[in-house]
């Protein structure tokens, strides 16, 4: 079971990173210019920081599911997926809101994502980390 969750953990970082692209780099992207002045220039970001970041966080959401959930199921992955990106959206999107001045659209923006890509994540690790079948 544990060769599984290593498994989910690589797959779900894949699908992040290409979540996260799309996301911010094509569909908020001209969002972020509104609000340029609050951002490092492209060439002094932190670039393998934050892939660190995202992959530490995508290892400790597939191991709550992996070792918490009981009941591995779809309906199970797709509820604690939905569930955190909720969480984890209000907390990114608009708790960034409340501490900086981006713009409304970013942080609706951050939100959304947050709750489709970890929804998206839940779907993917129940399909995984499966319970055997009797």
């Amino acid at each position: 079971m544990f060769k599984k969750y290593l498994i989910a953990v690589i797959v779900v970082f894949i699908i992040s990173s290409i979540l996260d692209w799309l996301a911010n780099g094509v569909i908020l992207m001209s969002l972020f210019s509104q609000s340029a002045e609050l951002w490092r220039p492209i060439d002094e970001m932190k670039w393998s920081l934050g892939h660190v970041i995202s992959f530490l966080s995508i290892l400790f959401f597939t191991y709550i599911y992996y070792r918490l959930i009981d009941r591995k199921s779809v309906a199970n992955g797709i509820m604690y997926g939905l569930i955190y990106g909720i969480a984890w959206g209000l907390s990114y999107g608009y708790g960034t809101y409340a501490y900086m001045p981006i713009p409304y659209l970013l942080a609706l923006g951050w939100f959304l994502h947050s709750v489709i890509a970890f929804t998206i994540f839940g779907l993917i690790i129940s399909l995984i980390i499966r319970e055997k079948s009797a």
